[in-house]
């Protein structure tokens, strides 16, 4: 090293340090779910979604008698350390019932909310896009679906199939509740498919599935988002409402049912408040965790309703974030 000409000044480096290692990968929490907790209102709904969720995951292991048990040395017994919830006229376990009635109860809402908010945002985003016959033919589909009452027509298509399985309550449900969806995201996407960056987007040659997924989905994503947490909680409701009158699948395990046993054995009436209360507790309180979510949502994505709460607001760098974008959170005047 000492032989080097000096002159060749500091251009050359030679030194012996050891090479910068490469800055490790940070991970990168969504956009939209860091803007969600930032919000109180969704913070809370999370948390109450998120226990009731735990509950339904661990229920196996916490459950103390599987919830079709019977003994008849312990029925009627009021909530007590032994039976947290109480036992049914049967002797069954009220609490074992919850929690694993809580399994069922989820999934059915979240595979129908998932059903309901695909079809709805694949059919309105279609209509929006293509335009002519195939939107008068869609958007005759949405308005037929709307003005047919959903209530009535459940309990009909419940009673006239044989099968009342979770597959087809699924079914059933999805195919009832996506219409009103679909009306509000083809909206949206008449709105966005005028803007400056989808024609910018087609005069580039991009193909039409590259401008649905990579321009219009993630500036749909919060409707689409508040879409399925509103069919989730009310395929919750609906679910309970029709298992409740005995068009489900009353041999099954879920909150629905429970309330149906229960109001079969007169529960009530012979002075036994706890099978019609915990069961309707922990629907009451996934229902309002969702809808604390969903009011989130849209303080997050309304214009007006972010101006009414700007004192807590967020910058316009949050609210692009939750368009799909690498949250930064900064408060205002930060």
């Amino acid at each position: 090293m000492s032989q080097l000409d000096p002159t060749l000044g500091p251009a050359l480096d030679l030194s012996l340090e050891a090479p910068s290692r490469r800055a490790p990968r940070r991970f990168h929490i969504p956009g939209w779910f860091v803007l969600l907790l930032s919000n109180p209102k969704s913070r809370l709904g999370f948390l109450m979604v998120a226990f009731v969720t735990i509950i339904a995951l661990i229920a196996p292991w916490i459950s103390v008698a599987h919830p079709l048990d019977f003994n008849i040395l312990a029925t009627r017994q009021a909530p007590s350390w032994h039976h947290l919830f109480g036992t049914t006229d049967q002797g069954s376990d009220v609490f074992s019932q919850v929690v694993i009635g809580a399994r069922r109860s989820l999934l059915l809402g979240v595979a129908a909310a998932a059903l309901a908010t695909g079809v709805a945002a694949t059919l309105g985003i279609t209509a929006a896009l293509v335009g002519g016959l195939v939107d008068d033919i869609i958007n005759f589909l949405i308005n037929v679906c709307l003005v047919i009452p959903p209530i009535p027509l459940l309990v009909v298509m419940s009673g006239y199939t044989q099968n009342h399985g979770m597959t087809t309550m699924i079914v059933v449900l999805a195919l009832v509740l996506w219409a009103f969806e679909a009306r509000i995201l083809r909206a949206q996407a008449l709105s966005l498919k005028s803007r400056d960056f989808i024609d910018a987007a087609r005069a580039a040659g991009e193909p039409t599935w590259r401008i649905v997924f990579g321009e219009l989905v993630p500036n749909m994503i919060s409707r689409i988002a508040a879409a399925f947490v509103l069919v989730f909680y009310i395929a919750l409701l609906v679910d309970a409402g029709l298992e409740f009158l005995g068009l489900g699948d009353v041999s099954t395990t879920s909150w629905g049912v429970t309330l149906y046993w229960a109001q079969t054995n007169s529960t009530v009436l012979q002075g036994e408040w706890w099978p019609f209360f915990f069961p309707g507790a922990a629907l009451a309180l996934t229902v309002l965790g969702l809808v604390l979510i969903l009011a989130g949502i849209d303080e997050l994505s309304n214009p007006r309703l972010r101006a009414e709460h700007t004192g807590h607001g967020l910058t316009r760098r949050m609210v692009a974030a939750l368009v799909g974008g690498r949250a930064v959170v900064r408060a205002e005047g930060a």
